[in-house]
């Protein structure tokens, strides 16, 4: 395994780094702790969760326990990390509604308070390393949520705040706006990105290069169309396991292009997606939403795979950055 240093914190983590958004579904509550032990045999060190994955009605997929049957996700990982937990670094995030009041979702101090504080009994730990504000928030100011991110880390129960899937302009707006009331700044941002899938590159990736933030990406495989092409026979792929449409001709071209390069090449399709992904500016770690343990082991492989540059040329050519 290879790592890299997160943002401007000196903290190393892996360059896979293991998702769990679907923990409790695929893998189920059990297997996911077997995951979880594999993860840390293969040096991955770096875990991202969210206040709202695993138990949520869009996650629910035939075979699986319905929603009202399964265990939040953060609450599965902090079982599987018992004894273990310093080893690790660990992030989650909140926004998301996670219940049917009126204030329970957003980034204001209450409910941002609130989450961590049930983020931290969920993961059986008394400290959070990277914590992530889920999505904008439109109706509370961006001081204020950076303000209670500060606080949180002077107490000790976060280490550091980061952005997802905040675009660029807001991003400079938050190292603006910490930078003028002497506040914690982000030190990394998490966004979709992948070969099919480049929109971070128009402005996003060129703000935190500048500005020395790390980019964390998830869906790095599009919903594991670049990894195999055998994910097309599968009942759920893509954005399907999030209740959102399947694969569209375009993405599947680009796909098949991505498996007859990568079988010239000698590799797997999974490995050259990922290698290319974890040689663009600034991406520290690539978020793997691994079901299988079988699955992360092959994904892990990609770190250690170093692409030329004229095969790297050859994958950036088959898609350009305009992609949204």
């Amino acid at each position: 395994m290879q790592y890299s240093v997160l943002g401007s914190t000196g903290v190393k983590v892996s360059r896979i780094c293991l998702g769990t958004a679907t923990f409790g579904v695929a893998p189920n509550a059990q297997d996911a702790g077997r995951v979880v032990d594999a993860a840390l045999d293969l040096g991955i060190n770096f875990v991202d969760t969210a206040d709202v994955y695993g138990n949520m009605p869009v996650f629910d997929r035939p075979g699986a326990p319905a929603a009202a049957d399964r265990e939040p996700a953060e609450r599965i990982l902090g079982r599987a990390l018992r004894g273990r937990r310093d080893d690790v670094v660990i992030a989650t995030k909140s926004h998301g509604h996670i219940g049917p009041g009126i204030n329970d979702g957003g980034l204001s101090r209450r409910h941002v308070i609130r989450q961590v504080e049930t983020s931290l009994r969920r993961l059986e730990t008394d400290y959070i390393d990277l914590y992530y504000a889920h999505n904008p928030d439109p109706n509370t100011p961006l001081e204020q949520t950076l303000a209670v991110y500060d606080d949180l880390i002077r107490q000790g129960k976060i280490r550091y705040a980061g952005l997802s899937n905040h675009p660029a302009w807001q991003v400079t707006h938050a190292l603006w706006t910490a930078d003028d009331r002497r506040l914690q700044a982000p030190v990394a941002t998490q966004v979709k990105y992948n070969l099919i899938d480049r929109a971070a590159e128009r402005e996003l990736a060129p703000a935190c290069r500048q500005f020395g933030l790390s980019i964390v990406p998830y869906a790095p495989l599009h919903g594991g169309l670049l990894a195999d092409l055998r994910v097309l026979d599968r009942d759920v792929a893509g954005d399907q396991r999030f209740a959102g449409p399947g694969f569209s001709e375009a993405e599947i071209a680009v796909a098949r292009e991505v498996d007859r390069l990568s079988r010239a090449w000698g590799l797997a399709p999974y490995q050259v997606s990922l290698a290319w992904l974890l040689f663009r500016p600034a991406v520290a770690s690539a978020i793997v939403g691994a079901e299988t343990i079988d699955e992360l082991r092959a994904n892990a492989s990609a770190a250690d795979v170093d692409l030329e540059p004229a095969q790297l040329d050859a994958l950036t050519a088959l898609t350009s950055a305009s992609t949204a």
